[in-house]
Order: C-alpha cells, then sequence, then structure tokens
C-alpha cells in the first residue's frame, strides 16, 4: 500500500523508530594484547556548551570526541574541563580555509602547535587546499611528521574533498613520497569524488588502507559524501563497501595490538539530506550516530 509523504515523514525523521534492514557478516578479529577500540563522538551540529556535548556523548557510550580547538584559551579551557568532568578522551581537528598559501600553512602549523600543549590522542588535518601544488602540499606532510616527532602526537591526514588528499590518485602521490605519512580514512568523500565505490582503483586503496590509524565512519556513494540513513536497505551495497575497506584498518591494526580510532561522523543539514522548501532532515543525525557507534562497536569487540 502507497505511503502518503506526510505519514513517510513522520516516521522515517523519528529516527528511534526506525530499524536497521542491512544485515553483514562479521569479520573475524585476531586481536593481540594492547588492542583497544575508541569510538569518537562529533559536535558538528550540535547546539549547546561543550559540558551538554560531553555528557550526552558520555551517557550515550562514547570513549572521547573528536573536536577543532578553540581559538581562545578561555574556550579552550572550557572544552578540556567538559573533557575532564565526563571522562572523555579528546583529539583535535586542525586546519585552515586561506586561499593563500603562505598564511594557510602559517595557521596550520600555529593550530598544531597550540594543540600539543593539551595532549590529543590524535590530530585530525584538513591539509591544504585542493588546488595547491604537489611541492606545497608536501610541506604540509612534512610538518605534521615534524610535530608528531617533536611532540609523540599522532598527526593523520584526512582524505577530504577540497584538501590535499581530495581524491585517490593524488593521495597515491603523497603516500609514495612520504613513507611516515598517515591517513584519516574519510573513504566517503572519494566516493564522491570519483564518483564510484573505487572498484576500478584496487591498488591505489589497498595503499591506502595500510597506511590509515584513523577512519571517520561516514558513509557515502557514488553522487554523494553521505547517504541519508545508512539503516535503509538501498544503500547496501555502499554501506558494505565502507565495511569492507573499516574490516582491513580494523584488523591491521588488532593484530599489532594497537588502538583503533574511530568517529561517527554523519553530518548535519545539509550534509544531511533535506526536506524540499523547508531544511527538515531526512533522519535524525544524532541518532544515526550513535547507531553507527553500537554498530562499529559490536562489529570490532
Amino acid at each position: 500500500m502507497p505511503v502518503s509523504r506526510r505519514k513517510f515523514l513522520a516516521t522515517t525523521t523519528g529516527a528511534a523508530a526506525i530499524t536497521p534492514f542491512i544485515k553483514m557478516e562479521k569479520p573475524i578479529i585476531n586481536a593481540k594484547p594492547g588492542f583497544q577500540l575508541k569510538i569518537l563522538a562529533t559536535n558538528w551540529g550540535f547546539d549547546g556548551s561543550y559540558d551538554a556535548f560531553c555528557a550526552k556523548a558520555k551517557a550515550e557510550g562514547y570513549d572521547g570526541a573528536e573536536l577543532w580547538l578553540p581559538g581562545t584559551v578561555k574556550e579552550r579551557e572550557e572544552m578540556m574541563n567538559a573533557f575532564s568532568k565526563h571522562g572523555l578522551a579528546h583529539a583535535f581537528l586542525c586546519g585552515s580555509g586561506d586561499a593563500d598559501f603562505s598564511k594557510n600553512i602559517d595557521q596550520f602549523e600555529k593550530m598544531l602547535r597550540d594543540g600539543v600543549a593539551y595532549k590529543p590522542l590524535y590530530f585530525n588535518c584538513h591539509s591544504g587546499k585542493d588546488f595547491f601544488n604537489f611541492e606545497q602540499g608536501s610541506r604540509f606532510v612534512q610538518l605534521g611528521l615534524d610535530v608528531s616527532k617533536s611532540s609523540s602526537v599522532p598527526v593523520y591526514h584526512e582524505t577530504h574533498r577540497g584538501r590535499l588528499m581530495f581524491a585517490a590518485q593524488i593521495t597515491k602521490q603523497y603516500l609514495e613520497a612520504f613513507p611516515g605519512l598517515r591517513l584519516t580514512l574519510d573513504v566517503s568523500h572519494w566516493c564522491n569524488v570519483h564518483e564510484s565505490l573505487l572498484s576500478d582503483q584496487p591498488e591505489t586503496m589497498t595503499l591506502a588502507l595500510s597506511r590509515t590509524e584513523h577512519i571517520h565512519a561516514r558513509i557515502g556513494h557514488a553522487e554523494g559524501p553521505q547517504v541519508n540513513d545508512p539503516r535503509a536497505p538501498e544503500w547496501a551495497d555502499a554501506v558494505k563497501a565502507h565495511y569492507d575497506w573499516w574490516d582491513e584498518v580494523v584488523k591491521r591494526k588488532a593484530a599489532a595490538g594497537q588502538t583503533m580510532t574511530i568517529l561517527t561522523e554523519f553530518g548535519p543539514p545539509t550534509y544531511l539530506p533535506t526536506v524540499p522548501y523547508t531544511f527538515q532532515p531526512l533522519a535524525d543525525q544524532w541518532d544515526i550516530n550513535v547507531y553507527m557507534m553500537k554498530t562499529l562497536r559490536d562489529r570490532y569487540k
């Protein structure tokens, strides 16, 4: 029986009512002692204080959060107090939007060096701009390696549209040139950039997975960086492809007895598709991320 548009919206935007349709076989994880899975929350789209965000993330069962390093000392202290109060680990996003290379890299370096003092789990970097040339991009990579060596804080570069690692073949050049380069894999961006699930770039994907240390668990597809709801059956192929990639990274980290960090990063409107004319989201962002967190924890426990 056809479902009216009003009834569909009433049932699907109330996320708690949604039952996942996609079932997948769990991978075999052979973990050595020392392996840990830490799943972090994002405050992207959260309208509230650091304390309110951390309280909600902790109540859901997150291990920590990955946030942009605030620009002022006062706000940084507020953020760190919230992490401490609620017993959450913390990691920082780092990046600059300036189109001028010299300004961009100076701002990038300042953010990295300021953030070191707060001893994050890692830095996840929105490095440079996609139109910076390879020589310019290499400056960002080398800077990250230098800061990581001097501080012992891992520096990861995210596979993100608009940034240095925006495309698979471009990232491959950096990976080949810098053996120490490590990635945050947000492969949803590459699906969008390459308008595919990347089956035609197996060698590049194998290399990228071997150098991935951190995952952004958002599911993209050939026409966009975020499916409207990963529980919906029409996204089964995209969901399986992403989990297949993530499985390989987790297996490697588990076999080495290392910590695996994952951020659930489904975004708010309009990253999350909306109903025309209303900006009403087609699903609930927070609920999707909590669903992803619980699914990932069950899959890799």
